[in-house]
């Protein structure tokens, strides 16, 4: 249940996030989610794609430095307090969160949020303990299920 998310680090200047981003797409791949955060030296690209093992070959053999990383996608009430639900689980199980971001696309009546937590199993193992949808690469790019 765990998602892969390939991070590159980019300069931070004009041009910098198209050359991966035309790579992959002359590749064929679907971005099916990124994020971007920046300083004033360099910005991480964050993205999960069709293909992270077929994507991460291409991106370093085109001289990008690659970090995988695993990700929990879970489904959150798309209403006033969702996230606050979600959270609340999350603090009461003591687990850390070190990043989040949204998938941008909507599933029915639920959104699906993205996570970096310190212990992704755990994460996951108290979701499904307390009945939260945790959401698979598969189900990101056919449409999570409510």
């Amino acid at each position: 249940m765990k998602i892969k998310q390939l991070s590159l680090f980019l300069e931070n200047n004009p041009g910098a996030l198209i050359r991966p981003v035309r790579l992959l797409a002359q590749a064929k791949f679907n971005i099916l989610t990124l994020s971007i955060a920046d300083s004033s030296q360099f910005g991480i690209l964050r993205l999960i794609v069709d293909d992270w093992e077929r994507a991460m070959k291409l991106l370093e053999k085109n001289g990008f430095v690659v970090k995988v990383t695993d990700m929990v996608a879970v489904q959150v009430a798309d209403q006033p307090g969702g996230l606050a639900k979600i959270l609340d689980v999350v603090e009461k199980a003591g687990l850390n969160v070190e990043f989040m971001y949204a998938f941008p696309e909507k599933h029915a009546t639920k959104a699906v949020l993205i996570f970096r937590f310190n212990d992704p199993d755990s994460a996951i193992l108290t979701f499904q303990k307390h009945g939260v949808n945790v959401v698979s690469r598969v189900d990101l790019q056919n449409g999570a299920e409510d």
